[in-house]
């Protein structure tokens, strides 16, 4: 009777070690797939943030640099005036042209600003894409254990044990290079 005992003692002991074992399995393999889940969103994220950011940027810097464009090419013109002038009246009418145009330039625009704009736009751009390489790290790291939770034989047997019909525990791809719109660096052009 003694010796029914201890084996009975042993076999719960057992079952409930592999109860144990097949929840614990479980309850990781739930966390690394949700884990995986959160982190493609934080690339997604990233994608959209450069959607959103770059494009305004662009535009910033082609409105400064129109702008100084047509300051220059003021000041320019008025600067031809006085090369071409060929009386003294002509050259007072463009020394007067030459004022106004580089007070109205530096009135309107003080600081000359494209060189910064650029700069800036150049920062901004490696910075989000530095971003989303980063996020694609994250990514694969996280697919990469959980992919390592979800295999081997007493792995998969124990996921089957606790795992409903909504959970879906299939090995995830990779994050691979891909030609959807987001995922495409957009072309710079000034």
């Amino acid at each position: 009777m003694k010796n029914i005992l201890i084996a009975l003692g042993v076999i719960i002991v057992f079952g409930l070690g592999m109860i144990m074992y097949a929840n614990n399995v479980y309850d990781d393999a739930i966390d690394y797939q949700e884990e995986v889940d959160k982190t493609f969103g934080d690339v997604q994220a990233d994608y959209q943030r450069r959607a959103d950011l770059i494009p305004g940027l662009i535009a910033t810097v082609k409105g400064a640099a129109e702008n100084e464009k047509s300051i220059l090419l003021g000041v320019t013109q008025a600067r031809a005036g006085i090369v071409n002038a060929k009386t003294p009246e002509d050259l007072e009418i463009a020394g007067r042209k030459i004022n106004t145009a580089i007070n109205l330039a530096f009135e309107a625009y003080p600081q000359i600003r494209s060189t910064a704009n650029f700069s800036e736009f150049q920062s901004q751009l490696e910075g989000t894409e530095n971003r989303i390489g980063v996020s694609r790290k994250k990514y694969n790291e996280a697919v990469k254990i959980y992919n390592a939770q979800i295999r081997g034989k007493f792995r998969k047997m124990a996921l089957g044990w606790f795992a409903d019909e909504d959970d879906n525990f299939v090995k995830k791809e990779a994050f691979n290079a891909i030609t959807k719109d987001a995922e495409i660096a957009p072309i710079v052009e000034f």
